[in-house]
C-alpha cells in the first residue's frame, strides 16, 4: 500500500472518528441546539457530494470514508430535528418551577 493511500485511510478515519463523541453527547444529552440546522443540511449535502465524487474517480478512499463520515452526519441530523427546542423547553420549565417555588416561600 502506498504512503499516499495510506494517508487517504488515516485522513478518512480520523475525520469519521471525531464525529463519534459529538454523537454519543447528543444522544445522553438529547440535545442538539448548538448546531445550525442550515450547516447539517449543507455538511451532509458536501460529503454525499464527496461519495460521488470518489465513485466517479474509483477512490475507494474517499467512497468508504464519506459513506462512513455521513451516517454520523445523518445521525446528527435526525437529531436535531427530534431534540429540536427540547433543552429550550427544559430550561423554561425549570425557570417556571423555580419562579413557582420562590412564591410559595413568599
Amino acid at each position: 500500500m502506498s504512503l499516499t493511500l495510506l494517508l487517504g485511510y488515516f485522513a478518512g478515519f480520523l475525520t469519521t472518528v471525531s464525529l463519534v463523541p459529538q454523537v454519543v453527547k447528543m444522544w445522553t444529552t438529547k440535545s442538539a441546539d448548538d448546531f445550525s440546522l442550515v450547516m447539517l443540511l449543507i455538511w451532509c449535502t458536501g460529503i454525499s457530494c464527496w461519495v460521488v465524487y470518489g465513485v466517479l474517480l474509483n477512490a475507494v478512499p474517499i467512497i468508504l470514508w464519506n459513506v462512513s463520515t455521513l451516517l454520523p452526519a445523518v445521525a446528527i441530523l435526525i437529531m436535531k430535528l427530534k431534540f429540536k427546542g427540547r433543552y429550550t423547553k427544559e430550561l423554561k420549565l425549570l425557570l417556571n418551577e423555580k419562579s413557582q417555588v420562590k412564591d410559595l416561600k413568599n
